[in-house]
């Protein structure tokens, strides 16, 4: 028994969007949620946003704000609709009415250094305390700290060579000098077990 296949076809404006953001590299993160905001604008609008006017980007947004949409979520819809509308439509004038939300920042907290001495004497276990110190004194975040080879330690330089950090970048950090001693401690006793 064959099975028929029923696929949705794609309207050549979403295609075209897919193209652009194709040709750009787009992550599939990236696209995915382009395609749900121009989604949404294209829902609030009940037609094709290619039709859209200076007026419909205006309302959006208002009832974006009203809908009490988080401000992060805004800016990534604004950011998804100024490609959409500058790349994929060339209406620039539509893009220049979008508006940004400004979000507040917050200082981070920052622990003392009493309480990160704390913090890295309570661990009981040696890698566990040198992936610690790696994180917290090099600015490492954790899956940066867990892809750590030996050959990433530049130990004339005092620099730690990050691969594939966030966004699949590469960056050197700086590795703080009693950080040195704890890692080379750690890597013999990693050698005595093996």
């Amino acid at each position: 028994m064959t099975e028929s296949l029923c696929i949705a076809a794609i309207s050549p404006l979403r295609q075209r969007l897919l193209d652009d953001m194709a040709v750009r590299r787009f992550s599939r993160e990236t696209q995915r949620n382009y395609l749900r905001d121009v989604g949404r604008f294209a829902t609030f609008l009940g037609r094709s946003p290619h039709t859209a006017t200076v007026e419909d980007v205006r309302q959006f947004q208002i009832a974006q704000n009203a809908a009490g949409m988080p401000t992060p979520t805004m800016n990534a819809i604004v950011s998804a609709l100024r490609f959409f509308f500058t790349q994929t439509l060339d209406r620039p004038d539509l893009a220049r009415k979008l508006v940004r939300v400004a979000q507040p920042r917050n200082l981070p907290v920052v622990l003392s250094r009493d309480e990160v001495a704390r913090l890295l004497n309570a661990t009981v276990c040696l890698k566990h305390q040198a992936a610690l110190s790696v994180a917290y004194g090099a600015g490492l975040r954790v899956a940066e700290v867990a892809a750590l080879k030996i050959s990433d330690i530049d130990s004339e330089r005092m620099l730690l060579r990050v691969e594939r950090g966030k966004g699949g970048r590469y960056r050197n950090a700086m590795l703080p000098a009693d950080l040195l001693p704890l890692l080379r401690e750690w890597w013999k006793a990693g050698r005595s077990r093996a």
